[in-house]
């Protein structure tokens, strides 16, 4: 391919919320909605004193995307009341400004893209640097990669009718980007040094080529995604529900999913809580209150009956605004991959977005639940990193930041007390069925990981940050 790009990362759109305002316990900031508690919030008898916690009050992070739902669920129905926590949800306009807000001090919790907290940790390239938590999975899955109608005419269709054929792929993927011109080799993603970018390098890399060189990887906020895509400033996205949904059922003509990210990376986590290692210190029964409550109201988003609810209550202004039927592709799991030839590709699968409940083709390890934290998922991450070269080399000190980061250690305290039953181990093999390239991840042999890609950063890029 001629014209070879240089790697660079853009950074659009960061807004701020709007300052949290307490009432009647809890509160949703920069809504449009009633920022009182519901009935049901209200029913609820906290088993927790207020009083007995170190900090009660707290203005926790979401992002307007189905992600917030566990969040949502919290508020709307008493789960944090329960706990002894007075909560205003504060909507963030970019998972930059979810990720900061947590670190400046401005939130107490949010959720952030996976890899954030393990390369604030590391000192990654691209990352802020912070002693950063993650307290616990949010939840697995529950994104897809978008792609234009530019694409779908060259010939490119959903990765499920290419029945595992990488190559078949990876030559339409090449021979319509071979023609354009560099404006129109524009990928975007909702963060840097995290795993949607990891997932987009991976996925190009794995058909031969070199996404340092071909390609330019923008960052633009979730929503923001569907608008650039019309406009033709982007080619292909990846992005969590609804905003690949809307591209198909509430602006067609955009485009059509490529590949769900489980496509990618079968069981892999989404997003995780993050919070300061400061507030863990000073503030372990609030901490643990906190990490109680989105237990619960992961499990409660998890239960198939509960789904419609759920995909009801995002729906609203205070959180994504879209409307029920393109918020529940991805919770209810009747995913639609749309597309350009008339023809319904719906995928009817909870497995969509996994909140709690693990099925077995995802995992057969006794006792794990979506909300574990696994250390070696962390470093699978940390590998992507070093690979792209954000990490210069990968630490020998790697099962140590990790530890730091992903608190899998008070994680099994809080569960145990919950009468929740965990992984015994810290570390699994990820099969080679769970990746698209059939490579598995051996995490006692990162290193060796690492050496076995071909296509992989060698050099130094420019510093920048997101």
């Amino acid at each position: 391919m001629n014209n070879k790009l240089k790697r660079r990362a853009f950074l659009q759109g960061l807004g701020t919320s709007a300052s949290a305002i307490a009432l009647s316990s809890c509160a949703i900031s920069g809504s449009k909605a009633s920022k009182t508690l519901t009935e049901a919030a209200l029913a609820i008898e906290p088993i927790v004193k207020p009083e007995s916690l170190e900090k009660p009050n707290l203005t926790i992070g979401y992002v307007p995307v189905n992600d917030c739902a566990s969040f949502a669920v919290a508020w709307q129905k008493g789960f944090f009341r329960k706990y002894g926590l007075n909560v205003t949800l504060s909507r963030e306009a970019s998972w930059a400004n979810s990720r900061d807000g947590v670190i400046f001090g401005r939130l107490d919790a949010s959720p952030v893209v996976s890899g954030a907290v393990m390369n604030a940790r590391a000192g990654a390239e691209g990352a802020r640097h912070a002693p950063l938590c993650a307290a616990m999975t949010i939840h697995r899955h529950g994104n897809a990669m978008t792609m234009s109608k530019e694409l779908w005419d060259a010939g490119i269709r959903p990765w499920q009718e290419y029945q595992g054929n990488l190559e078949q792929f990876g030559q339409d993927f090449d021979g319509y980007f071979r023609k354009a011109p560099p404006e129109k080799r524009a990928l975007a993603v909702v963060l840097s040094s995290a795993i949607y970018e990891y997932f987009v390098r991976y996925l190009i890399a794995a058909t031969g080529l070199n996404p340092d060189e071909e390609f330019r990887i923008m960052i633009t906020p979730p929503p923001q995604m569907v608008t650039n895509m019309r406009i033709g400033a982007m080619q292909a996205y990846m992005v969590a529900e609804p905003w690949n949904t809307r591209a198909i059922s509430g602006n067609e003509g955009i485009g059509f999913t490529f590949a769900q990210g489980r496509e990618i990376w079968r069981g892999h986590p989404d997003r995780v809580l993050a919070i300061m290692e400061s507030f863990i210190n000073e503030n372990p029964k609030t901490y643990r209150s906190l990490v109680k409550a989105m237990i619960e109201a992961c499990q409660y988003c998890s239960k198939p009956e509960n789904r419609a609810e759920v995909a009801q209550i995002i729906s609203e202004k205070s959180f994504t605004g879209a409307k029920p039927n393109i918020t529940s592709a991805g919770i209810v799991g009747n995913y639609n991959y749309g597309g350009f030839d008339n023809q319904k590709r719906i995928v009817d699968d909870i497995a969509t977005t996994i909140f709690y409940d693990l099925p077995p083709d995802v995992s057969d390890v006794p006792n794990d639940h979506s909300t574990f934290l696994w250390q070696s998922q962390n470093l699978w991450l940390m590998t992507q990193s070093t690979r792209w070269q954000q990490i210069a080399k990968f630490p020998k000190n790697a099962d140590k930041i990790a530890r730091t980061a992903w608190r899998s250690d008070l994680y099994r305290e809080i569960a145990s007390e919950m009468g929740i039953q965990c992984p015994i181990e810290d570390y699994k093999v990820e099969s080679a069925e769970a990746f698209i390239d059939n490579k598995a991840f051996d995490p006692s042999d990162p290193v060796g990981y690492l050496d076995s890609f071909k296509i992989r950063a060698n050099a130094p890029r420019s510093i920048f940050m997101s």
